[in-house]
């Protein structure tokens, strides 16, 4: 299983106002450390600055980790502004860029970016084209020729093609809860990240066969395909350091519960109505009150919870049959928390690998 994290180390981001922003100016550094202690990769996600910007502040500065957006929201881009910044990150890191491309719940596409709304999935399956056929056009020269109900791009002149480079293959993974998404990806994508909400049961009964039955439909294999999950984390050595992370837990599956978007994972475990409940809390701006509607049934159900000597025989029991990679995000503030990563590192990197899923 290979292992990724963000900047800063660890600051579990609550889904409120309080979630932090990343400093910029220390992305170097941190990336080398995160490469130092032995992680296999870096992500970033589209929260208070650019997901791009830090990973290429970050190939500059690292030689061996991969560098991943977790994810870019893809809508507000156009597929030729986010094709020219993959290439870009692809050939600054060597070879070393995922791009991860998310779809935004309708009141964000509208509203926070001014962009129309269209169902997703049809949407991201005509930009997926859109970005592989520009690579191509880049790569190969492949005249320009996409078509689509929101996408039709037939021009590229020689003064804006940036011609071939070492590393063209550029994996795309997206961001997935709904079955209809997961098929997308099993049918025209290089992996999945589930949203930290999603549970095991969730993952096995209703993404993975789903992935399946997108791969099949379009006459494909799953071999090698990536399944990166981001599990909400609250572990400590003692009741206090717990009980602390757990506040921040507590108030991010809050947050998530109170999007109706996310409804079918909590309806899975029979807590449908949780979701109604909190989404009137957050239409009246109640944030606040919000974590304390999540019962401990659900935050057990969703985040691995515990002491550092269960931390990691709970992630693999939980994940360790579905997940390629996972995403560690805890803080290294002293010598012993590098210590204690490098342990939780080493035993996660030392798992056997899933054995796949069938196409």
């Amino acid at each position: 299983m290979k292992v990724e994290t963000q900047l800063p180390l660890g600051k579990l981001d609550p889904g409120l106002r309080s979630a932090p922003r990343l400093d910029l100016a220390s992305v170097q550094r941190g990336a080398h450390e995160i490469e130092a202690l032995g992680f296999d990769g870096f992500v970033t996600g589209e929260l208070k600055t650019d997901p791009f910007l830090p990973l290429g502040l970050a190939a500059a500065a690292t030689e061996r980790i991969s560098l991943t957006t977790a994810v870019a929201i893809a809508f507000p881009r156009s597929p030729t502004v986010t094709a020219m910044l993959a290439w870009d990150l692809q050939t600054l890191s060597r070879g070393r860029f995922i791009l991860g491309l998310g779809t935004q719940v309708k009141g964000h596409i509208e509203r926070r970016y001014g962009v129309p709304w269209a169902p997703p999935v049809p949407r991201l399956r005509e930009y997926i084209k859109a970005l592989r056929a520009v690579w191509d056009c880049w790569q190969r020269g492949t005249p320009l020729d996409v078509r689509g109900a929101h996408y039709n791009l037939s021009l590229m002149v020689p003064l804006f093609d940036p011609g071939p480079i070492e590393h063209p293959r550029i994996p795309i993974h997206v961001a997935a809860i709904n079955e209809h998404i997961c098929r997308l990806a099993g049918e025209a994508c290089d992996g999945i990240r589930p949203h930290p909400i999603t549970t095991p049961k969730f993952i096995r009964e209703v993404m993975l066969p789903n992935v399946a039955r997108g791969a099949r439909s379009a006459g494909r294999g799953l071999a090698g395909f990536e399944v990166a999950v981001s599990p909400l984390v609250a572990v400590g050595d003692d009741a206090r350091e717990r009980a602390e992370r757990l506040r921040d837990v507590r108030a991010r599956i809050a947050f998530y519960a109170s999007t109706r978007t996310y409804r079918a994972v909590f309806e899975a475990h029979g807590w449908g109505e949780l979701v109604e409940g909190l989404h009137a809390l957050s239409v009246q701006q109640r944030w606040e009150e919000m974590p304390a509607r999540i019962p401990d049934e659900v935050v057990d159900t969703i985040a691995v919870v515990g002491a550092w000597d269960d931390v990691v025989p709970k992630i693999l029991a939980r994940y360790g049959d579905v997940a390629t990679r996972i995403e560690w995000s805890l803080p290294v503030r002293t010598p012993a928390d590098a210590e204690r990563q490098r342990h939780v590192l080493g035993a996660l990197q030392g798992a056997p690998p899933p054995a796949g899923l069938s196409g």
